[in-house]
């Protein structure tokens, strides 16, 4: 890697940064999340040698951050996508290709955070460095969220958290132990079961935060005022979010303190581990500060135009809006990081493969989902945990098949096999639902209009029973 870039200001206002990042490589190599490792895998080493004859010192830095940060990924291809979205935006160009430029533009851009924040953490230390890619390492998603609840859109919120949730227990980690199971078929795949313990934990909360509001519905009896029933779901969900986020605040503490040691990524040097040399910052903290708030601001542009097509895209291609919401987006918006917990998965490191997996399905679950809760109740918008019958049984049933799957601490193919053929039936079931979108307290009124059958059917038997 090449050396630490130092901007004339960066002197004056870091201090001893040089020396700390690179005091700090020893000591962040062993408490690096498994989602910065699993990003890693898809970056290049940069070749500064023509920029580092450039006689000018700011153009030298600019082009030498510019190398890095946009040409420093195996995604870079995809850039383009971005100004071809802005552009289509603009010049009239159907919004279904403003969709699909917007989704590749955002794949190369979520892992150019995981990127960033770990060029800062080289500043900041582990510890801080830890929370900011908790804070930062789903940012794509919380942006969708929120402009998604900016434009109403409460249905395709709901259905893209859920997807991303689903998407890493089934999709991310059935193809891992999947390709790991048969990359390494002579060999016996273990990992630690520690940490995926707690993520279950964890995710098993959230499931019941998203169950009781669901009970609600049907524990009402026909006779229950729909606007009450509402009501009682919607403060529950609330108070749930609350909760929820207490949880992933003593989740952090236990990660990145208490118990740390469950959580380093370790880098295990095998016959598969070719890089063993030390890592050290490439831009200095300013710069990566303000490639980082750039970058947030282009994925909120894109999120935009998402958010905005979404619709006309579904009907154009004639897919539902919750196939994809739920299938299409997770993909795009995680391609890199998933392609990264695939990769160590071939190189036996299931360690890191799970971390990816479980540690951003736990991020959605327990930051992300009462986050966006919380929002919507600041804006004014009635959203809550009730994700409705189909969806929620699909996240229990996912919840439960992948603890079931890593409950002994080892792999094989047929596991992942099972994990990625289960995903496959999931996501056929919401691409043959094209039911409309449920609103709020629907199951509610259904049941009503059930228990009202059943009754006249019962009457209409009565009456002919006494005849």
């Amino acid at each position: 890697m090449a050396g630490i870039v130092t901007e004339p200001w960066a002197s004056a206002e870091n201090g001893n940064a040089s020396m700390t990042a690179k005091g700090s490589s020893r000591e962040l190599r062993h408490g690096r999340t498994a989602h910065n490792m699993s990003s890693s895998s898809l970056r290049k080493k940069s070749d500064l040698r023509v920029i580092q004859k450039v006689p000018y010192k700011g153009l030298k830095d600019f082009l030498t951050n510019l190398q890095e940060v946009i040409l420093g990924t195996k995604l870079a291809i995809l850039f383009p996508a971005i100004p071809a979205a802005i552009i289509c935006t603009y010049c009239g160009v159907s919004q279904p290709w403003i969709f699909g430029l917007s989704m590749l533009g955002l794949t190369p851009l979520a892992e150019r955070v995981s990127f960033l924040t770990e060029q800062l953490a080289f500043y900041t230390g582990p510890t801080l460095g830890g929370l900011l890619n908790a804070t930062c390492g789903n940012a794509t998603e919380l942006i969708i969220a929120i402009l998604a609840l900016t434009n109403n859109k409460v249905a395709v919120v709901k259905y893209s958290l859920l997807g991303s949730i689903l998407s890493n227990l089934l999709l991310v980690l059935g193809t891992s132990l999947l390709c790991g199971g048969i990359a390494n078929i002579r060999r016996e795949q273990r990992f630690d079961r520690k940490q995926a313990d707690v993520n279950f934990f964890l995710l098993l909360m959230g499931l019941l935060c998203h169950l009781l509001p669901l009970m609600f519905v049907y524990v009402a009896t026909a006779e229950t005022p729909a606007a009450l029933v509402s009501d009682m779901t919607l403060t529950l969900s609330r108070g749930s979010s609350i909760f929820m986020l207490i949880g992933y605040i003593a989740y952090l503490v236990f990660q990145l303190w208490t118990h740390r040691q469950l959580f380093d990524a370790q880098d295990q040097e095998d016959e598969y581990d070719d890089d063993v040399e030390e890592e050290t910052a490439v831009i200095s903290f300013w710069s990566g500060f303000a490639w980082l708030v750039g970058m947030t601001l282009v994925i909120a542009l894109l999120s935009e135009y998402v958010v905005a097509t979404i619709e006309t895209a579904s009907e154009s291609w004639n897919l539902s809006v919750s196939f994809i919401s739920i299938i299409l987006l997770p993909i795009v918006g995680n391609a890199a990081e998933h392609a990264g917990a695939i990769i160590f998965a071939f190189k036996n490191k299931l360690d890191i493969s799970l971390g990816v997996a479980l540690g951003s399905a736990t991020q959605i679950g327990l930051f992300v989902v009462p986050l966006t809760i919380i929002v919507a109740w600041i804006l004014g918008i009635n959203m809550d945990l009730n994700f409705n019958l189909l969806e929620t049984g699909s996240l229990a049933l996912s919840i439960i098949i992948t603890a079931f799957t890593l409950q002994d601490g080892t792999s094989h193919y047929m596991k992942g096999l099972v994990l990625l053929l289960c995903y496959f039936i999931i996501a056929f079931c919401f691409f043959v639902d094209k039911l409309p979108q449920k609103q709020p307290n629907g199951f509610h009124m259904g049941l009503q209009q059930i228990n009202n059958f059943v009754t006249g059917i019962t009457g209409t038997g009565g009456g002919a029973s006494s005849s």
